[in-house]
């Protein structure tokens, strides 16, 4: 029994065949084109916002600006810099991933290695909920149960409490994310060879995933490295050198950027696109380091 392809003449068959394939060269030269048109409409604004923040932002960055902290300085004065908001900043910053990341991975592993019925499921709908959490919301949360309910008043320590509230479900989502992209059959291998579950996920699924959850990590933290809701709020803002962030207020690049914006005075306007380039700068200084740590860790592991 002969079948339709084969009742074609050669001809036919042959022409048949080059215009499937020129149809599908014909999508897949649109898709790219597509996809290559996405991309660039995407760099375009974050190209231009970049190149506008360092044509303003280079102009009065200095040694000096990264130095000495606004203590002393007047409205008019061109002297003062962030030095005082950028240790604000990184402390912060270090108190939620200190606090956000620990507890996000557990999270994670527990959803996608462990969880089972209504417990994963409530888990991972309380995560979505606080996905969607407005910044100020968390800001109000610890200084009504921190600063006030506590008494523990203004400081860099709250300031890291409300921006850790913000990067949980971020690490929990992108973690969960990348642990699923992980094969079963390594996990499947290892179980073979007698490996318990605790050890295959130490060993085997986490470092395979490493990579994909770096990615996510400094998504959350280049989140919160700008906000500055939660700062007003809890870390309150401080002129003056404060290195320690568990007693008193304590500024950051954020309120730093936020108050020297407001002022009407052009010196200050210029010393806020120097705090937000110093910003832009720490946030990438962090990623490359990163991406630095967690290549070593690899290199290890295999």
């Amino acid at each position: 029994m002969t079948t339709l392809a084969e009742r074609r003449p050669p001809g036919v068959t042959d022409l048949l065949a080059r215009r499937v394939s020129g149809r599908r060269r014909t999508v897949d030269i649109l898709a790219r084109l597509g996809m290559a048109l996405s991309v660039l409409v995407a760099l375009v604004p974050l190209v231009a916002v970049l190149a506008y923040t360092i044509s303003r932002g280079a102009r009065t960055i200095s040694l000096q600006f990264l130095t000495h902290s606004m203590r002393g300085v007047g409205p008019l004065d061109s002297n003062g810099g962030a030095y005082h908001a950028i240790i604000g900043t990184l402390e912060q910053v270090a108190i939620a991933s200190l606090l956000a990341v620990p507890l996000g991975l557990l999270v994670a592993v527990y959803v996608v290695e462990y969880g089972r019925g209504p417990l994963r499921t409530a888990v991972r709908f309380l995560v979505d909920v606080m996905t969607g959490i407005p910044s100020i919301v968390a800001g109000l949360f610890i200084f009504a149960f921190w600063v006030l309910g506590l008494h523990r008043g203004f400081s860099g320590l709250a300031a890291g409490l409300a921006l850790a509230v913000l990067m949980l479900p971020v690490v929990v989502r992108s973690s969960e994310e990348m642990l699923k992209l992980v094969p079963d059959s390594l996990r499947e291998a290892s179980y073979a060879l007698g490996v318990p579950r605790w050890r295959t996920v130490l060993s085997v699924v986490l470092p395979t995933a490493s990579a994909g959850i770096t990615t996510g990590v400094m998504l959350a933290v280049a989140r919160v490295t700008g906000e500055t809701a939660p700062l007003l709020l809890t870390a309150f803002g401080f002129d003056a050198i404060r290195t320690s962030p568990l007693h008193g207020p304590q500024s950051g690049l954020p309120l730093f950027v936020f108050s020297q914006a407001s002022s009407a005075f052009d010196v200050a306007v210029r010393r806020a696109w120097a705090g937000a380039l110093t910003l832009i700068v720490v946030v990438m200084l962090l990623t490359v380091a990163a991406r630095v740590v967690t290549g070593r860790s690899r290199l290890r592991v295999g």
